[in-house]
């Protein structure tokens, strides 16, 4: 990747880079079909990610309320969970080309100062997992209590967030608006292995203290935030006044923004964040307008930054996942946070972002919400409504890739008129704040 040019040039100069490096058997936008991963009579499903080769990521709730992670491997549902960390809850985040699954888990010790690092709400101490073959192993720290995981590439190198020992004066004394925190301690960029035990930590901005990774690539570089413990918020729903990259070597660099440098955490999810990072160098988050208050999904590339907009009649919207192709997949959403508003996932090629719901056949088993994964061969993961407003992950294969799965009524120009957004059940609504665009 470069950094070398900072200097702003019209957003259209990248979009029209990104559709020319696209094949032109790519430029219309395929049909996909929906599979609905349940389980039937659940709550709360979601898929968090995939890989190439059918394994997919995610959390289930269990018959007790807890949250638990999950795979599925061709539909097939397994709950890798047990015996886990000691706690009751996790998640699983990401999942590389070799079944290497990241996520966090709770530990059975108490937090000593109570931090709700992880928005679990029970007190307990939780930390980033590498899952390998069946174990589940946790992740170092550097030397505090807690963390949480970002994206893991296929070198076995995985990005995340550790808390450090400092006890920090200016970190907020009460909850955030996404329910995480009071936090007491900094919380640093840090990159683990590829080897056992390995945790190396990637500064923030100068003057900054705090720092957020969220994917590496295969080059080792990795995408961010960085920002102060005042100033920035945990994930889900993450926020920060600074979107990076630190390269390979630990360099950090500020990606340029739309206006807005000083977010207001009073509102879910408004911030500058760089969420993933794809082989080419590459960069998809959100940016916040002049306002401060309103952000939209954002690629950037060598330092320049494109707007991609939002849905027609949305205000909001974050770019959760792009793969190797330059295919961009998030949520617009109608109004800033759940309480006043849904989402909807979106697909973004060839310079054009599309409801994902426009999509599918007339008879999809949900309405798609968010989209958090998109692999190489275009399969799209993440989560949306049930009939009965209840949440559950989904995974959407293009047609083109798998003709049998859609009827042919069902496709092209049959395509369904899509339906209102739905009206949420209380419990999705309580799941869309804990996990809402959470895709790490």
């Amino acid at each position: 990747m470069k950094f070398t040019s900072l200097i702003p040039v019209p957003a259209l100069s990248l979009v029209s880079a990104l559709a020319l490096s696209v094949p032109l058997s790519a430029q219309s936008q395929p049909s996909y079909s929906i599979t609905d991963l349940g389980p039937a009579g659940n709550p709360f499903s979601q898929a968090t990610g995939l890989n190439n080769y059918g394994l997919m990521t995610g959390v289930d709730t269990a018959s007790n309320g807890n949250q638990h992670a999950v795979a599925w491997y061709w539909g097939t549902l397994t709950d890798i969970s047990r015996p886990g960390l000691g706690g009751v809850n996790s998640a699983a985040g990401g999942v590389n080309k070799f079944g290497q699954i990241i996520g966090v888990a709770e530990t059975s010790a108490a937090d000593p100062k109570n931090e709700n690092f992880c928005g679990f709400g029970t007190g307990r101490q939780c930390v980033a997992f590498l899952w390998d073959f069946g174990t589940m192993t946790a992740l170092p720290s550097l030397g505090g209590t807690n963390s949480t995981f970002g994206g893991i590439n296929d070198l076995g190198e995985i990005a995340g967030i550790a808390e450090n020992a400092h006890h920090d004066t200016r970190c907020p004394t009460k909850a955030a608006v996404n329910g995480t925190g009071p936090l007491y301690y900094d919380f640093e960029a840090v990159v683990w292995g590829p080897s056992p035990g390995q945790v190396r930590e990637l500064p923030p901005l100068p003057g900054d203290t705090v720092g957020m990774a969220f994917a590496v690539n295969d080059a080792g570089e990795v995408a961010g935030a960085s920002g102060s413990c005042l100033n920035t918020v945990l994930p889900g729903f993450a926020s920060a006044p600074n979107a990076v990259v630190w390269e390979k070597d630990g360099t950090v660099h500020r990606l340029p923004n739309l206006g807005g440098s000083a977010p207001d955490t009073t509102i879910l999810g408004a911030g500058n964040v760089a969420e993933a990072i794809n082989n080419r160098g590459i960069v998809a988050g959100q940016a916040t307008l002049v306002d401060n208050t309103t952000w939209h999904p954002v690629l950037w590339q060598d330092g320049v930054i494109s707007d991609l907009g939002v849905l027609p009649g949305d205000l909001v919207g974050a770019a959760l996942n792009l793969n190797n192709r330059g295919e961009v997949v998030g949520a617009s959403v109608s109004a800033p946070g759940p309480s006043s508003g849904n989402p909807r996932a979106f697909v973004w090629r060839q310079g054009a972002m599309t409801d994902l719901n426009s999509l599918v056949p007339k008879d999809s088993p949900l309405y798609l919400l968010t989209a958090f994964a998109i692999n190489d061969s275009g399969e799209i993961a993440g989560f949306g409504a049930t009939s009965d407003g209840e949440l559950h992950g989904f995974l959407a294969k293009p047609c083109r890739e798998d003709p049998d799965a859609c009827s042919s009524d069902n496709t092209g120009d049959a395509r369904r008129n899509v339906n209102p957004r739905p009206v949420l059940s209380e419990t999705a609504r309580r799941s869309l704040l804990r996990w809402g665009l959470r895709s790490h």
